[in-house]
């Protein structure tokens, strides 16, 4: 008896009061493991039909599998015997894994929900402008849900102690000046939160927007609960703060379309004609893929001391496009002036006067031999 009561103090989970939480435990997990798998067998055959419900699924997998078995040994717990000490830092326990693990269903759930949206309206398409909008409201107010269901998770485990609670009660008695506080050290996590949701309800930008920002060329590669990763030409990041895209000004060259009209400039002699040029842009611009057609348009848009400037204006449907063709068009017509009219390409003049005719010849001055002279560069068949 002595001995039975021995084992009885060091484990006490031997104790006969103890059976039938232990007879208990076994069959809950059994079916916790069933329930589980059976869930998910439903689920996948479902998927076809429902693939929102199969991503939200495929997202809480993990916290689901361990909750099911938290319940388990909840139910279980509720037949221990009553009149033990450290029943209170058991059941104290038991709640913060219950609010962890809930926290992180949660929020997993979020993300599922985030990335069956994703799913359903991918970027890879010709015209993704709609797609776009619908990626960039959910990612952002996705992040910004997972971060308040955090929040609240941590501050109701915080909640289970009563130290915290009094600590709570006391920073409410003198709320002005925490509050004050508060406001100054969180002003960048909130203006970022506050920023977020302006980003995500009015959509400055949007992922794969095309945008100049900080004189850097890039697409919108990322938008997280506190910054923007913008995924420059050459392969760099930028990543910019949040209230950067509310405060100050940027490009950007998707807002409303992908459709963008490029130019392309060239300095000419005068004497260039003009007519020439425009079909050799009309051919250059049919012969590149990137061309969508819409139009392009030669003009001269400045007539200067030495040449005149040429625009020419192509439309392309992204800017990566319009870039290509800038650059193809660019060559195309510089390759034309050269083999066509290298004679025409800009040059310098100048005119030499003779002295006046009745001027006295001083001594030491070489004579005149002809009159006005014209110099060019570079030496050309003279028009």
């Amino acid at each position: 008896m002595d001995v039975t009561q021995g084992f009885s103090d060091v484990f006490p989970f031997l104790h006969a009061d103890w059976f039938p939480a232990l007879v208990l435990v076994i069959p809950l997990l059994a079916l916790a493991e069933l329930v589980f798998r059976l869930g998910r067998r439903v689920v996948r055959r479902m998927a076809p039909r429902a693939p929102m419900l199969a991503s939200v699924a495929r997202a809480i997998e993990s916290s689901a599998h361990v909750l099911l078995y938290l319940l388990a040994l909840g139910l279980a717990w509720q037949q221990r015997p009553e009149g033990l000490a450290w029943v209170s830092g058991v059941e104290r326990l038991f709640s913060l894994l219950f609010i962890a693990v809930l926290t992180w269903l949660l929020a997993r759930a979020v993300h599922g929900v985030a990335r069956g949206v994703a799913d359903a309206n991918p970027l890879a398409v010709a015209d993704n402008l709609a797609a776009r909008r619908i990626q960039t409201q959910t990612q952002v107010l996705s992040r910004t849900v997972q971060g308040m269901v955090v929040l609240i998770g941590v501050s109701l485990m915080l909640m289970t102690f009563p130290a915290v609670r009094q600590i709570g009660t006391s920073l409410l008695a003198s709320a002005g000046v925490v509050g004050i506080v508060a406001g100054f050290a969180a002003r960048p996590v909130l203006g970022n939160l506050i920023a977020g949701l302006q980003i995500g309800l009015s959509q400055p930008i949007r992922i794969d927007d095309v945008v100049i920002v900080e004189n850097e060329w890039g697409v919108i590669e990322e938008i997280t609960g506190t910054y923007v990763v913008v995924r420059i030409w050459d392969q760099r990041r930028l990543v910019v703060p949040l209230q950067y895209w509310i405060e100050k000004p940027f490009q950007n060259w998707t807002r409303r379309t992908s459709e963008l009209i490029g130019t392309v400039f060239l300095w000419v002699d005068y004497r260039m004609p003009l007519a020439p040029l425009r079909e050799a842009l009309q051919k250059a611009c049919e012969a590149s893929p990137h061309w969508d057609k819409r139009f392009a348009l030669l003009q001269v848009t400045e007539a200067g001391e030495k040449a005149m400037q040429l625009r020419c204006l192509v439309t392309a449907a992204s800017a990566p496009a319009a870039w290509d063709l800038r650059c193809h068009v660019r060559e195309a017509l510089i390759d034309f002036i050269q083999r066509e009219y290298p004679g025409y390409l800009p040059r310098h003049r100048a005119e030499l006067d003779p002295p006046e005719p009745h001027a006295p010849h001083a001594v030491g001055d070489p004579p005149v031999v002809g009159g006005a002279a014209e110099m060019e560069t570079p030496n050309a068949p003279r028009a």
